[in-house]
């Protein structure tokens, strides 16, 4: 048996998956973090504090799990969905009343929205008053305010792809809002809608954002949020805490008058 795992082990297939050997070394061990890409994504050293679940109640880990959620979700409603004027109500209706599992998969997506963006706010709310913003970590704290507005640019680009009373009004009191502000606010609402009123281009428009732009920008920024917080030691805690929860720090005893040789 002996013989076997070691022709297996030192084959040049095996090799080629795992470039280090068994973890009983320091170099292997720390091998073992840097060649993987899992576990490469934790810092190198953490703080202590940080690893307490009520220091961040996991709000970012669930943001990330409401945001994967509302991709597999969508992509799915996807399939029974048509973006048009004349077409999207009853589509709705037909994925609510036809289609197995229709208003379970689109009450998920929902709820999974607003989940999303209550945690987020949350997650931007712990962030601050636990002073996580602070540097080194101002870049990450820009990151994550885009991201923020990306959340709810999500939701809002969604309320109007039903095509019923409430979202067609709702889109309209919203982006007559948008229309308001001082320096783009015209510019906003036409890109928005795409002709005086909420209509055909408006939906085609949202439709587009909420599926394929927002996402996207969505994944890059988090990919580069998640980086960033691996770079800057994981999250922020006072390091002073750390000590404090470590106790007498043990030394080595000292002989009186030091070492004079």
């Amino acid at each position: 048996m002996s013989n076997l795992v070691n022709a297996i082990t030192q084959s040049r297939v095996w090799k080629s998956f795992f470039r280090h050997g068994w973890p009983d070394n320091p170099l292997d061990r720390s091998l073992v973090m840097t060649t993987n890409v899992f576990f490469h994504l934790h810092p190198v050293k953490v703080s202590l504090k940080s690893l307490r679940t009520t220091y961040s109640l996991g709000l970012g880990v669930i943001t990330l799990i409401a945001f994967l959620e509302l991709s597999l979700t969508g992509l799915l409603l996807m399939f029974y969905y048509v973006p048009s004027v004349e077409r999207s109500y009853s589509y709705i209706v037909l994925l609510q009343t036809q289609v197995p599992f229709g208003q379970l998969l689109r009450n998920v997506h929902r709820w999974g929205a607003h989940l999303m963006v209550i945690v987020a706010v949350l997650h931007m709310a712990r962030v601050f008053y636990t002073g996580a913003y602070k540097p080194p970590r101002e870049f990450n704290w820009v990151i994550g305010v885009f991201l923020l507005i990306l959340t709810l640019g999500a939701s809002f680009t969604g309320y109007l792809l039903p095509w019923d009373q409430l979202a067609f009004w709702a889109i309209t009191v919203g982006t007559s809002v948008a229309g308001y502000e001082p320096l783009l606010g015209s510019t906003i609402k036409a890109f928005l809608l795409g002709g005086p009123e909420v209509g055909q281009q408006a939906l085609t428009r949202f439709y587009a954002l909420h599926i394929m732009v927002i996402p996207a920008g969505i994944a890059l920024l988090t990919s580069i949020h998640l980086w960033r917080v691996r770079k800057d030691g994981g999250l922020a805690a006072n390091e002073l805490d750390d000590k404090e929860d470590l106790g007498p720090v043990e030394t080595d005893d000292v002989p009186e008058g030091g070492n004079n040789g």
